[in-house]
């Protein structure tokens, strides 16, 4: 698994966003001048598993590429529970959302991702231009 960028408009949501935690997401973007933690996301069908607010802060800021970290959600060693109590939430659930724009509520699914990447520091004027390759590898994931 690598961490890589790719065009932000290739990338699907399976859930909304809060406005409080996009602006507060924004002003951090824009304080650190750099994305600290990629966006975990599917491989095979680009959905969004982890990072919707960071992609919706670095959309509206008009960035045309995001750092994410793709991975193989089919795979066992990753799980996804309910962030709510008395609630539940399946991988074909995050996966029919992302793939048919019925987004769930926000904060509906918590994904557990062995080995999650933290501190990639990917400098925000990295992310407007076309990377000179159609990937830009920041590198494997360790």
């Amino acid at each position: 698994m690598t961490i890589t960028l790719v065009p932000i408009n290739a990338l699907r949501q399976h859930e909304q966003i809060l406005n409080e935690n996009l602006m507060r997401v924004q002003r951090d973007l824009v304080r650190d001048g750099m994305v600290k933690d990629p966006i975990i996301v599917d491989q095979r069908t680009m959905v969004i598993l982890d990072g919707h607010h960071r992609y919706n802060a670095l959309k509206r800021m008009g960035y045309k590429y995001v750092p994410v970290y793709l991975v193989d959600y089919s795979s066992d060693h990753i799980a996804v529970t309910a962030w709510r109590t008395g609630e539940h939430v399946t991988k074909a659930e995050v996966m029919r959302a992302g793939l048919t724009g019925h987004l769930m509520p926000a904060k509906t699914s918590r994904h557990v991702v062995p080995d999650r990447p933290h501190g990639v520091n990917v400098p925000l004027a990295v992310l407007k231009e076309k990377p000179h390759d159609d990937k830009f590898h920041l590198g494997p994931h360790r």
